[in-house]
């Protein structure tokens, strides 16, 4: 990207952001749509703001850019599940989760989620009656993204009530994991994480919320952190046929 480009970026959200601060409305209704990232696959289907048909048992798809556009969504999931990145997102869909689990929508923002990816995901677990489950890295920014589908961005607070789920499950990977399963190739935190860690542990919601804070404060004891990649260490499809369908099943999420 040229200078130019850039600047003229950061400009258009800066002038965006105050323009939302001024008027006191989420970023929304000022009618900017930005191009998404996220994607999804799975039991769901519906009509896009144009009119054509999205079906997600097609494979991973692109989020779409209008999601309050979408018309007739149908499904039969039972549930949804939101992964933190885009290689464990495609692991599951290469392991055949779709095909072995029961009917459910996998959802990812490849990291740190744009908007129409939180408006996906709110939207089917309000209008579809969805229980969500996330699963992150054992890492304080691992958590970040579990809160920022949770409670929403700090950056975007007038749009909490349009975008956050309150309700998410926990399901992994928790810093308990680390001891549980005797997880290999946990590196030490470093002092960003640490950083993040205190940050984290300082926000009313995890005050509020006890069990997410002891996870944060085993983080914090052991001062060690684990991706989600470290669970295929057990072996290659622990992940999609052991790991998953047993904290559900079992209710082991938080």
């Amino acid at each position: 990207m040229g200078v130019d480009k850039g600047r003229n970026l950061f400009c258009f959200y800066a002038n965006k952001h105050r323009l939302q601060q001024q008027t006191q409305v989420p970023r929304r209704a000022l009618n900017v749509m930005a191009t998404s990232k996220g994607v999804f696959a799975g039991d769901i289907r519906f009509r896009d703001a144009s009119g054509n048909l999205v079906d997600g048992s097609r494979g991973a798809t692109l989020m779409p850019t209008d999601v309050s556009g979408m018309s007739d969504v149908s499904s039969s999931a039972l549930y949804m599940l939101v992964i933190e990145k885009d290689a464990s997102f495609q692991k599951l869909l290469d392991d055949g989760f779709l095909q072995k689990s029961m009917p459910c929508v996998l959802v990812t923002g490849k990291g740190f989620p744009d908007v129409n990816t939180r408006e996906f995901v709110r939207r089917l677990h309000v209008e579809l009656e969805l229980p969500v489950y996330a699963l992150v890295d054992a890492d304080p920014f691992g958590i970040e993204i579990l809160c920022v589908y949770a409670y929403g961005s700090l950056a975007m607070a007038r749009d909490v009530d349009s975008l956050a789920v309150p309700a998410i499950r926990w399901l992994g990977v928790h810093p308990a994991d680390i001891r549980t399963f005797q997880l290999k190739d946990c590196p030490p935190l470093t002092h960003g994480d640490k950083s993040k860690l205190k940050d984290l542990l300082r926000r009313p919601y995890i005050e509020a919320n006890q069990k997410w804070k002891e996870q944060l404060l085993l983080l914090d004891s052991m001062q060690r952190k684990a991706e989600i990649q470290s669970l295929c260490g057990i072996g290659q499809t622990f992940l999609t046929e052991s790991y998953i369908p047993a904290k559900i099943s079992l209710m082991g999420w938080i």
